[in-house]
C-alpha cells in the first residue's frame, strides 16, 4: 500500500470515528455500512473493506455496535491513551497550535513548545516553553514521538534534523519548505499559502462557470 493511499484509508478511519461519536449522542447503538458511507460519500464496500483490513467485524442483519467501533477505532487511532506532542516555534501559528482546546477532546497533550527567542521562553507557563536547546533532552525524557513544526522557512531544516536525532517519528510542518519524511519519520507538509491559493484558483474557475473544484465530483 503507497503512502498516499494508507494516508487516505488513516482519514477515513478517523472520519469513521467521528460520524460514529455523532450517532452515538443522538442515540444509536447499532450502525449499518450504508450509513457511514452515506455519511462520508463513499461506498459501503469501502466502508467494509477498510474495516476488513483491522478486524472490524458486524453482521449482515445486525450491522456493527456503535460502541465496540469506536472503542476499537480508539485504539487503531492512538486515542485510547493520552498522546503527547511537542510544538517547535512558538510565534503566532505555533500559539496558536498550542491554545487550540480540541487537542483535549481528542487525547492529545501539547507537553511543551520550543524557541529561540528569550521573550517568549516561560518554562513556568500553563504550556511551558524552553529554549531549543532543551529539545532533544525533554523529547528523550518524555518519550514524545510527535511534533509540530512553525518555525521561520530558515530553520525548518535545522529543527527536522534536531527531531529525527531525538527519536521523532511524526511531523507536522507548517513551514513554505517542503520537508523529506524517512523509513523512521512521517512527515505531513502543510502549506498554507498554497493551500489558499489553490482556493482562490478554484473560486475563479468557478466564476467562469467552468468549475474545476476536485472536491465536487
Amino acid at each position: 500500500m503507497s503512502v498516499t493511499s494508507s494516508r487516505e484509508m488513516v482519514q477515513r478511519l478517523s472520519n469513521y470515528r467521528s460520524v460514529l461519536c455523532k450517532l452515538k449522542a443522538l442515540g444509536f447503538v447499532k450502525v449499518f455500512s450504508d450509513n457511514l458511507g452515506d455519511a462520508l460519500g463513499i461506498s459501503s464496500s469501502q466502508v467494509r473493506k477498510d474495516f476488513s483490513l483491522f478486524d472490524l467485524t458486524g453482521n449482515k442483519k445486525g450491522g456493527y455496535q456503535v460502541d465496540d467501533l469506536i472503542g476499537k477505532l480508539n485504539v487503531i487511532l492512538g486515542k485510547n491513551t493520552i498522546q503527547k506532542i511537542i510544538v517547535v516555534g512558538c510565534g503566532k501559528i505555533g500559539t496558536a497550535m498550542m491554545n487550540y482546546n480540541g487537542f483535549s477532546r481528542e487525547s492529545i497533550k501539547v507537553a511543551a513548545g520550543f524557541d529561540t527567542d528569550p521573550t517568549v521562553i516561560n518554562p513556568r507557563g500553563l504550556i511551558p516553553i524552553y529554549d531549543l536547546s532543551d529539545l532533544q533532552a525533554f523529547i528523550k525524557k518524555e518519550q514524545v514521538k510527535i511534533a509540530i513544526i512553525t518555525t521561520p522557512e530558515s530553520g525548518a531544516t535545522r529543527v527536522q534534523d534536531l527531531l529525527l536525532e531525538s527519536g521523532i517519528q511524526g511531523i507536522l510542518n507548517f513551514t513554505p519548505v517542503k520537508l523529506k519524511g524517512s523509513e523512521s519519520c512521517v512527515v505531513h507538509n502543510v502549506n498554507i499559502e498554497q493551500e489558499i491559493e489553490n482556493l482562490f484558483y478554484f473560486v475563479n474557475e468557478m466564476k467562469d462557470g467552468s468549475p474545476k473544484n476536485p472536491n465536487s465530483e
